[in-house]
């Protein structure tokens, strides 16, 4: 199953929500807090989501070093380099000498005043290269976060350990492994306003480049909830998503979070990538022990471990991941509702989502988790979600068809009681899409009805 997941996804609980789960484990209503429209009028999208993809995108940034180019996918290179740098890397103690270059965006002001922000990018990284995105925020008092690393990635393992930063904080917000949150959301503070700032790293004396061709900052100001208005059915379809169980690769390559046991993420990961017609060759596959089956999923594990987090579940890495095979791109977002699913799945496009739950919130399950990656589908004549649970015990049982209403509040409430009674958080409808480089007209306007472009 998953790895257990860490209180950084989530800001600490509001003094006004610890008061109201203070009486006792599960009160009911007394801790609902759900935003309610004007009369007549559809809730407000709690989610920001700006792209930069296009050429223009890049020219309008400010380059050090770097420069815009265009073509199929439009995106940046390291062109002349800004100067160099010494890199010790934390998990392997070496340090190496880098040439670097920056872009930094123009400033994005936010359609949502947020209490969270998530970054996600796509990216080429031959060897010998790797990049940083960084972001700052303006506060709605005017005041800036300082540049907060959002991480530090390159596709393989070879130049540097592509990990998160911990211990980012400037006392008001703070960094919790790839999602950067307001530490006091009740206090009415928010960020209204942020940049990014993408650095390109290469070995000295080299002509080789990263390029960038996808950035992604999505802020959102989710309200504290504990449960979530029903949405109405609207869509009966089924991708033909492959199907891999996380549990068959139990105890392989525990240095990647203990094994498969652990692998929720980077098996869904794998599932969507290989509906679009992702595939790795067996030069790729060739590390890995040919006894195992499914060595794909083993593969996935390793090149999206974070290596600070000490796991598989850093949705950026999983995004990036999914955009080194050929006409594929992804980004993390947030969704409103099971509507924006049927959405995305009218046009051919899955999810995957990240949810917790106890056992008995999610019927037929058979467990209960603080965190864990499925695979959206498909939706029943019912409206019942169909979803790919890598944490099945085999590859065909993998399939799973959970009852919408309990599936829809598990993914999208904030907060939630855990076993012992005490409140934990929820994800608010966190999500990864991975889609093609090149949509259709069809594909494009479903992106779009959910905030992606």
């Amino acid at each position: 199953m998953s790895r257990a997941e860490q209180p950084s996804r989530r800001t600490v609980l509001a003094a006004a929500v610890a008061a109201a789960a203070a009486g006792g484990a599960y009160p009911a209503a007394a801790a609902d807090f759900v935003t309610a429209a004007a009369p007549g009028r559809a809730p407000a999208r709690p989610v920001d989501h700006r792209s930069w993809t296009r050429y223009r995108d890049w020219r309008s940034g400010t380059a050090h070093g770097t420069r815009a180019v265009a073509g199929a996918r439009p995106g940046i290179v390291l062109a002349v380099p800004a100067g160099t740098t010494d890199y010790t890397d934390p998990h392997t103690g070496r340090t190496a000498v880098w040439e670097y270059a920056t872009w930094t965006s123009p400033v994005h002001r936010l359609a949502v005043p947020s209490t969270e922000a998530i970054v996600s990018w796509n990216a080429h990284t031959p060897d010998g290269t790797w990049i940083q995105a960084e972001l700052m925020g303006t506060y709605s008092d005017g005041t800036d976060t300082p540049w907060y690393v959002m991480g530090r990635w390159a596709a393989g393992d070879q130049d540097i350990r592509r990990t998160s930063v911990d211990d980012q904080s400037d006392g008001r917000s703070s960094v919790w492994t790839d999602t950067l949150a307001l530490d006091d959301p009740a206090s009415g503070l928010r960020l209204v306003s942020c940049r990014l700032r993408l650095t390109l790293y290469r070995r000295p004396g080299t002509r080789t480049t990263p390029r960038v061709w996808r950035v992604d900052v999505m802020g959102s100001d989710v309200p504290d909830r504990f449960t979530v208005p029903a949405s109405t059915p609207g869509l009966a379809r089924e991708l033909a998503v492959p199907r891999y169980s996380q549990e068959i690769h139990k105890g392989q390559y525990p240095e990647y979070d203990n094994g498969g046991e652990a692998w929720c993420s980077p098996t869904s990961s794998q599932m969507i990538i290989e509906y679009w017609g992702g595939r790795l060759t067996e030069e790729q596959l060739a590390w890995v022990d040919p006894s195992y089956a499914d060595p794909q999923v083993c593969h996935a594990a390793r090149y999206t471990y974070d290596h600070q987090y000490a796991g598989c579940g850093n949705w950026p890495f999983n995004a990036a991941y999914a955009a080194t095979f050929d006409g594929l791109q992804g980004v993390v977002t947030r969704l409103g509702s099971l509507t924006d699913l049927e959405t995305l799945i009218a046009a051919g496009i899955p999810a995957i989502t990240s949810q917790s739950f106890r056992k008995e919130e999610l019927t037929g399950a058979g467990y209960g988790t603080a965190g864990h990656l499925m695979t959206v589908i498909g939706f029943t004549a019912d409206g019942d979600v169909i979803a790919n649970d890598p944490a099945s015990p085999t590859n065909e049982e993998v399939r799973r068809v959970y009852r919408r209403r309990e599936w829809e509040n598990i993914w999208l409430r904030t907060k939630r009681y855990n076993a012992a009674g005490k409140v934990v958080s929820g994800t608010g409808g966190v999500c990864y899409l991975f889609f093609p480089a090149h949509p259709s007209p069809r594909q494009r306007r479903a992106l779009a009805a959910v905030g992606v472009r």
